[in-house]
């Protein structure tokens, strides 16, 4: 085995200067043990091929580190959420408003109101400062409290929003787009010379973003469409030859259509993004889906909503507020593509069409989620007192780690078709594995 091993330090601030309160809060005899060096790394990848070269990618583990570079009692923090909704998002809020206030003894949190725009002070409205009260019983909501938007914002105008407010330390909770901006700000921050720390917090149920497996709210996600798929299963079955369709979130990544369709084993067709769609022919989908009608005379299909795009040909592409690409909807096209097909080749069918997007991901995080979010939040908190910045949390193989924002933002991550997972929902659903 020939392996080349890459380690990457987290960009930071300074040399630490200050003893972590967290010595005196967990006691003399049980601290030790609990924090982590900045010799302390972890691998990317767990797996390894013996017979062939490879590099292996090693990111510093994220925790308490036992010196820090700000002096809790004179350091003011802030948390902003951004993008769309996803569950766990005031989990996230609370528990690093509570590392921050409770264990280092942070004074004053503020949450900026309606994302990026709430460090904008000509658009958006004034932070409020977070308290117990506040924050108490958010985490059995669904949403996020300090309210979200999409699209960016100039970051010289972010930076000196920070600045006049006297804002040491910026934990930015979102996905790609948001980790962006976060990285614009933690640069126009570098190139002022400000001790600001800006940390992020990837945030995606679609599960898309690199170094980070899983995401918070992702759990939660594929419970929440099993749960419609099953009633898809219903609603097929009951109906002479009925056929279930769900559209699933999942814009470049299929990971909420496969995993959800493994958890439910109700699926016969399940479509990403990864995989070309072919409908027609002797072996395309509609007349795989005609014999699976003719035999058993019921069939759910799971779409995500970035599947089939090429279906819809060459055409002007649109983008929304944070710069993704307006995709076609293909729920309702397909439904109409299938309900064509079986007029003309029988037999009649009815199409029970289903879309749960806004409902899924508005939910409030569930008790696997409700962990993965608090030990997201805490590592942030960890880190930021510690000085990292431009980083994120990443999460590989069950450890926390902090990832270079400029390597994380980007970049997308994708069902391998070649792989497991992918091979997982084949075989849970028996369509081929390849349309031809």
């Amino acid at each position: 085995m020939n392996e080349a091993i890459k380690a990457v330090k987290a960009p930071v601030l300074g040399p630490p200067r200050w003893t972590t309160p967290l010595v005196a809060r967990w006691g003399p005899e049980h601290a030790a043990g609990r924090f982590v060096g900045d010799d302390h790394f972890v691998r990317w990848k767990a797996d390894i091929h013996l017979t062939h070269a490879q590099e292996v990618l090693l990111f510093e583990k994220a925790g308490a580190r036992e010196r820090l570079f700000f002096n809790p009692a004179q350091t003011r923090a802030a948390i902003v959420t951004c993008g769309g909704l996803s569950p766990g998002l005031n989990n996230v809020i609370r528990s690093a408003f509570l590392e921050l206030h409770l264990n280092y003894g942070v004074p004053e949190v503020l949450g900026i109101r309606f994302g990026y725009q709430g460090l904008n002070p000509a658009e958006g409205e004034p932070p409020i400062r977070l308290t117990l009260e506040l924050v108490e019983d958010i985490h059995r909501e669904g949403g996020t409290v300090l309210g979200t938007s999409r699209g960016p914002q100039d970051p010289a105008v972010m930076v000196d929003f920070l600045r006049d407010r006297q804002i040491d330390i910026l934990l930015c909770v979102g996905g790609d787009g948001t980790q962006r901006g976060a990285h614009a700000i933690a640069e126009e921050v570098r190139r002022r010379g400000m001790p600001t720390a800006v940390v992020g917090i990837p945030k995606t149920i679609d599960n898309d973003i690199e170094y980070c497996d899983p995401s918070f709210g992702f759990n939660t996600a594929v419970a929440e469409a099993q749960r419609v798929i099953d009633c898809a299963h219903a609603e097929a079955k009951g109906a002479r030859n009925g056929i279930g369709l769900v559209k699933l979130m999942g814009r470049e990544s299929g990971f909420i259509a496969a995993a959800a369709t493994v958890a439910s084993q109700e699926v016969n067709f399940v479509l990403v993004p990864e995989v070309p769609i072919v409908l027609d022919g002797e072996r395309g989908l509609l007349a795989t889906l005609r014999q699976r009608m003719l035999q058993r005379h019921h069939a759910v299909i799971v779409v995500a909503e970035g599947a089939g795009q090429d279906l819809f040909g060459s055409r002007t592409l649109e983008r929304d507020a944070s710069g993704n690409v307006r995709f076609q909807d293909i729920g309702p096209w397909l439904k109409q593509r299938i309900l064509e097909y079986f007029q003309q080749k029988g037999p009649a069918v009815e199409v029970k069409y289903f879309d749960p997007s806004y409902l899924i991901r508005s939910v409030p995080a569930n008790a696997q989620d409700d962990v993965l979010c608090d030990q997201f939040a805490r590592r942030a908190v960890h880190a930021a007192m510690a000085g990292k910045t431009d980083v994120m949390v990443g999460h590989m193989a069950g450890t926390f780690a902090l990832v270079p924002l400029a390597m994380a933002v980007g970049r997308k991550r994708r069902l391998q078709v070649q792989g497991e997972f992918w091979a997982a929902a084949l075989a849970a659903t028996g369509q081929p594995a390849q349309w031809t």
